[in-house]
């Protein structure tokens, strides 16, 4: 019976990502691709530093970028080198699996070997619920989320994540954020301040990032 579920699981896993995959044109393979980068958000994840070194103490605030930093290499390591080897699922993009034929590729795109979990999900997760344990600001959260849900789809449009490696890839970056901000609270005594200043600001950036892909994809 485990067997069948197990099948039936990794059926509807190659149904969504063929489904997600199957839809592209071709601003999308450039937004998507663009989207999936790394690189293109480093102003957002420095307007995030700011906004913890302008509402902490600067003994605190280098606490918490170890803890963020802790968080994002206990998901990424964990994933990449613990289970990705353990469990070995192709990526669907890979040319060994047979599933590769019916995969869309953006400009010959195909990632490692291995999905299972997905990395980009775990990191990006990671991050995004630590920075929810610290503050509470309801469009900073709604954005970040956003952001995060939008990564793990452009992994799936690219064809190199199953959804069940992205999922399993959330899971993992909310279990090392919760890990991380726990032994950060324990440490470093750390109280939420009751009101923060400039969280506005990673919005801002991210959405002004976001509206450039866009612009780019279109033009």
């Amino acid at each position: 019976m485990l067997t069948d579920f197990l099948t039936q699981l990794i059926e509807e896993d190659n149904a969504c990502l063929l489904a997600i995959n199957g839809w592209h044109a071709p601003w999308a393979d450039t937004f998507m691709y663009a989207f999936s980068g790394k690189v293109v958000w480093v102003p957002l994840y420095a307007s995030l530093l700011y906004v913890i070194v302008r509402n902490l103490r600067w003994q605190v605030a280098l606490g918490c970028a170890v803890a963020v930093a802790l968080t994002i290499v206990l998901a990424d390591q964990i994933g990449d080198s613990l289970i990705r080897p353990w469990v070995g699922r192709l990526r669907p993009s890979n040319l060994d699996n047979p599933i590769s034929g019916m995969v869309h590729i953006v400009d010959g795109y195909r990632g490692g070997r291995y999905g299972f979990p997905s990395c980009h999900a775990a990191n990006t997760f990671g991050l995004v619920f630590f920075i929810s344990y610290l503050f509470r600001y309801r469009l900073l959260l709604v954005f970040i989320f956003g952001w995060a849900v939008v990564t793990c789809y452009s992994r799936a449009y690219l064809g190199v994540h199953y959804p069940g490696d992205l999922l399993v890839g959330a899971l993992l970056g909310f279990a090392s954020a919760s890990f991380s901000y726990w032994l950060f609270r324990q440490i470093g005594k750390y109280k939420r301040p009751e009101s923060a200043l400039h969280l506005w600001v990673p919005v801002v950036v991210g959405g002004l990032t976001i509206g450039g892909m866009l612009v780019y994809a279109f033009v």
